[in-house]
């Protein structure tokens, strides 16, 4: 019999063949298995999704591999060049600060001296924000002349438009209130007289006086015009107080706060 023939050689070359298929069969799991490691959580797809555009934003860019597993995280998926892909925009804070404001049922403005800001309210709810200036000093209103704006709860005592004011409108507010003439008395700086005579206007809701050492005359204003400090007074911008202005009637309350 030739070697073709022979058991011993049969027996080997089924040997030799077993072991050739069982390494291209390992090599080929091993590879699948890499390409499908690194196609979903490798560093190559870890990177595509953070990567960070030229103007510092970051933008999700999934790979070529993995695309199906980025899906099933929810990320969103992108297509064509960098310049059509949806970046982040600016929200305002409110969006109210871009309407014109509406007509109100129960207004009332609440003053931050802190933040510069004077915010209308219509009852309980937030309807628009304006940028102020307040008095340079800091602290609550003392004594006439210190340049301070006064803390407190007020309400709007009278209203001036042009030419009956310097600014474009006004709206006087109700200080020194009943605790201010409290203040006043008891330190000596307001007589009894005095004191009733403001208590007296508060009480009936009517401008009290403004002539005493507690001071007067606080006004919201017009002619802001970038300024950081006034003399006492909140001051807006004129197109914003002319705005504000026909909304606000006689007696609406004023809280200002530090």
């Amino acid at each position: 019999m030739g070697h073709g023939g022979s058991p011993k050689f049969s027996i080997l070359h089924k040997a030799l063949t077993w072991i050739i298929t069982a390494e291209l069969v390992a090599v080929i799991a091993v590879s699948g298995y890499a390409a499908h490691v690194w196609g979903t959580a490798g560093p190559s797809s870890a990177k595509a999704e953070s990567a960070e555009s030229s103007d510092g934003s970051f933008v999700f860019q999934p790979a070529q591999v993995g695309g199906r597993a980025a899906m099933e995280r929810g990320a969103p998926q992108t297509r064509g060049p960098a310049s059509e892909r949806p970046r982040a925009v600016a929200v305002p804070a409110s969006s109210a600060e871009s309407r014109p404001l509406p007509a109100l049922s129960n207004p009332r403005i609440l003053i931050r001296k802190s933040a510069g800001t004077l915010s209308v309210y219509d009852g309980p709810r937030l309807v628009k924000t304006y940028g102020v200036a307040v008095g340079e000093n800091p602290g609550d209103k003392q004594t006439e002349g210190d340049r301070r704006t006064p803390e407190g709860t007020f309400y709007v005592c009278i209203r001036k438009a042009a030419p009956a004011t310097p600014y474009v409108r006004s709206l006087g507010l109700s200080y020194p209130n009943a605790e201010d003439a409290r203040r006043g008395l008891l330190s000596g700086l307001i007589s009894r007289a005095e004191h009733d005579a403001i208590v007296g206007a508060v009480e009936r809701g009517l401008k009290p006086p403004w002539e005493t050492k507690l001071g007067g005359a606080i006004m919201i204003h017009g002619a802001r015009n970038g300024r950081e400090g006034t003399l006492g007074c909140v001051a807006l911008d004129d197109a914003d107080v002319r705005e504000l202005y026909p909304r606000i009637p006689l007696g609406t309350p004023v809280t200002i706060a530090p």
